[in-house]
């Protein structure tokens, strides 16, 4: 036996090597969406079982958790529901207009300091929230628009999410100019070569900025906190929040069961703008 033969056989197998891969990604998974799934199964426990046994099967189930749940706030949660998706639908209309407008802005026009605009503009995404809350709460206080959707939904038409910004920037820059320039001999301008030109281009980066921006707006809960107090304006977020009390008996059963119910959006938004999510970040990221 030569020497190549015993060094081959001395190396692991392929297919050895593969079953060790996918054991260690199925097991990393597993250790993930074990609290997903745990939620889930808590959905239908009473209560005494919720917190007494981290299996995965459902024993004693109480589907009424979902019944409980559904009418335990002042409103049903349908009210929150609506009101989320008022909120979602709102900041997903100002992203796409404004960041695409100001995105096209960066990418196509000259214009003094927009190298410095663009810089300041990638620097406000480092700023945590935390930072401009006050000033902002102050601002729309002075206006008069607190506990209501304004400052949840006004900013975004004003272009203030920079990562989407700089995500359409990235996109419209790998369209070719030629296409502007014919547009711009046919008599077109700059806001008609945006509308009838780049935005059509443009439909995996905003597809991919929807569905972003809706996750994101959906389960927010520190701003809608600070700006709602009229339990009759809650967000589901700020509403599963009203379950929890601090000094008495909470209830789980229901809390989890609506929960539940306020990911589903969440899961179906995901799932059918996967294929779009997956090429929007992939064109992005390699131009």
């Amino acid at each position: 036996m030569t020497t190549e033969t015993t060094t081959a056989a001395r190396r692991p197998r392929p297919f050895l090597v593969q079953g060790v891969k996918h054991a260690v990604v199925i097991a990393v998974g597993v250790l993930m969406t074990y609290p997903l799934a745990w939620m889930l199964v808590s959905a239908v426990r009473d209560e005494g079982g919720i917190f007494s046994n981290a299996g995965l099967l459902p024993i004693g189930g109480d589907f009424a958790n979902f019944a409980e749940g559904w009418d335990s706030s002042d409103f049903p949660f349908s009210r929150y529901l609506v009101n989320s998706s008022l909120v979602a639908l709102g900041a997903i209309v100002g992203n796409l207009v404004s960041c695409s407008m100001a995105a096209y802005a960066f990418a196509r026009l000259r214009f003094r300091g927009r190298r410095a605009f663009f810089a300041i503009m990638l620097l406000t995404i480092m700023l945590p929230i935390h930072v401009v809350i006050v000033p902002q709460y102050v601002i729309f206080s002075q206006m008069d628009w607190v506990n209501t959707f304004w400052p949840l939904v006004v900013p975004k038409f004003l272009a203030t999410d920079a990562f989407f910004v700089f995500l359409m920037v990235q996109f419209i820059r790998g369209i070719p100019r030629e296409l502007d320039e014919a547009a711009r001999i046919d008599g077109a301008g700059f806001f008609r070569t945006w509308a009838s030109i780049i935005l059509p281009l443009m439909r995996p980066a905003l597809v991919t900025t929807t569905i972003f921006t809706f996750i994101w707006t959906w389960n927010d809960f520190f701003s809608q906190l600070i700006y709602l107090a009229d339990p009759s304006m809650y967000t589901t977020s700020v509403a599963l929040r009203s379950l929890v009390d601090s000094t008495s008996a909470s209830a789980w059963g229901p809390l989890f069961a609506m929960s539940v119910v306020s990911l589903l959006p969440v899961f179906i938004v995901f799932l059918v703008g996967q294929r779009y999510l997956v090429q929007g970040i992939a064109t992005t990221g390699g131009k």
